[in-house]
């Protein structure tokens, strides 16, 4: 039986895991933009900044629970292979399929973070508090590839 602190770590560990997947996906995102693309790498790096934030004080908040932290990517579930296949399918892209594919990869992190804050996670209050500030950061991004994708040419 999975105690409560076993069951909010899992949850935490997840969330640093889909954000090293989002850090992957957002610098390979830059990485394959071209030079008139400038607008687009900064955004792509203040998010992958965001993330190694989140992923900083997710790793805090382990620690405080006394749990094992996780420092990988994903691997396994099927909520964070999105990023995963975002990564694989940049080059050759022009903006607007690169903005398409980094919105599905938002989506999934929007996902990730609507289950943490479920009543089942057994988060403290710290924990929520943590992960809904980081939830918010999370869909103002999602929200601006959104619009950047929808208004291009």
């Amino acid at each position: 039986m999975e105690t409560t602190t076993e069951k909010s770590v899992e949850v935490l560990n997840d969330l640093i895991e889909i954000n090293n997947d989002r850090i992957d996906g957002f610098t390979r995102a830059a990485k394959d933009l071209g030079e008139g693309d400038a607008d687009l790498k900064a955004i792509f790096d203040k998010y992958a900044s965001d993330s190694r934030q989140n992923v900083q004080e997710l790793s805090a908040a382990v620690g405080q629970a006394g749990g094992e932290l996780e420092t990988g990517n994903t691997v396994t579930g099927t909520i964070h292979r999105a990023w995963l296949d975002v990564k694989a399918t940049f080059t050759g892209h022009d903006r607007k399929a690169i903005l398409a594919e980094c919105e599905r990869g938002e989506d999934a992190i929007k996902k990730a973070y609507k289950s943490a804050l479920s009543p089942d996670s057994n988060l403290s209050h710290e924990q929520a508090e943590l992960i809904a500030k980081q939830q918010q950061l999370i869909e103002d991004g999602h929200d601006k590839i959104k619009f950047l994708r929808d208004h291009q040419a």
